[in-house]
């Protein structure tokens, strides 16, 4: 059984991490609004961006001259998987969710036959995937110097993975992240990247015909490429959010399971206390009536 010195110095250090845990919390909450404004600022672009591509698409994906960033490369041999997390934990299950996305899909190529390389953006993915995949991960892009994520940040990650496809390095790319639904929601998504998917019975197809200056072929050159960005920008933006989200109520869940440890620890003390004076008592009063 603990002493009451040791029960007391116990309870001083979980009301110390009480306060950390606070702390973080607040400051979570605090980077959530701003994050939840940027996430949610970038779908529409995202989206129309979306819209636009299959409008233009759909007559172009299956042509002998479609652009490889749409048509693809006509194999599905070798594929990249681009998995982004955040650079620090304490938030949950945030980075293991994804990670265990990107690991399940990579076990399921490997066991049919497929080429998987991997590129980890975030220091919690790239430790989480490294102990599995160490030989399949082929580079890793941290963001702890990143403050603030801006469009030139997902526009230089969007360039090496073109150059690796331009190097005909892979066939497919996939792109994991978590989309922020709320503080307690977010939601492990893969997203296809190369070639872009374009789906006919899309909803968000255009279904206006419009005459484009220049061609279609020319667009279709120049909104390829970008939309690789676009894409990574809008996942990294949606990542920062559910990041907050998840710290913010797993520090909120850390500071009431410290309130209750420190609750059940002062009743361990003060029983404890009392079965001591109660033993000392007692052999005075023993001690007196022997006399």
């Amino acid at each position: 059984m603990p002493s009451l010195k040791d029960l007391k110095t116990r309870i001083d250090s979980v009301k110390s991490t009480q306060k950390i845990t606070k702390a973080m919390q607040m400051v979570a909450s605090a980077k959530l609004r701003k994050a939840q404004e940027a996430a949610q600022s970038s779908r529409p672009y995202a989206v129309r961006m979306g819209k636009v591509l299959t409008g233009l698409g759909l007559a172009y994906a299956k042509r002998d001259d479609a652009p490889k960033l749409l048509g693809g490369t006509g194999n599905d041999q070798t594929h990249l998987l681009v998995v982004a997390t955040a650079e620090r934990g304490l938030c949950g299950g945030f980075n293991s969710s994804i990670s265990r996305l990107a690991r399940d899909h990579a076990n399921e190529l490997l066991a049919n036959g497929k080429t998987v390389k991997i590129i980890t953006i975030g220091k919690k993915g790239n430790d989480a995937l490294k102990r599995v995949f160490k030989d399949n991960i082929i580079e890793h892009i941290s963001l702890r110097e990143i403050k603030k994520i801006a469009y030139s940040d997902a526009d230089e990650i969007g360039k090496k993975v073109l150059t690796l496809f331009d190097n005909e390095e892979f066939d497919i790319a996939t792109l994991f992240f978590s989309q922020f639904k709320s503080v307690i929601s977010q939601i492990p998504t893969a997203f296809q990247l190369i070639p872009a998917k374009i789906e006919a019975g899309d909803d968000s197809a255009e279904t206006v015909s419009y005459d484009y200056e220049p061609d279609e072929a020319a667009i279709l050159a120049d909104l390829l490429p970008r939309n690789i960005s676009v894409q990574i920008l809008s996942a990294l933006l949606e990542n920062g959010a559910g990041e907050m989200g998840a710290k913010m109520s797993a520090m909120d869940n850390a500071s009431r399971n410290a309130g209750e440890m420190i609750d059940k620890l002062t009743l361990s003390f003060n029983r404890q206390r009392q079965a001591q004076i109660t033993k000392e008592l007692i052999e005075i009063i023993s001690g007196a009536e022997a006399l």
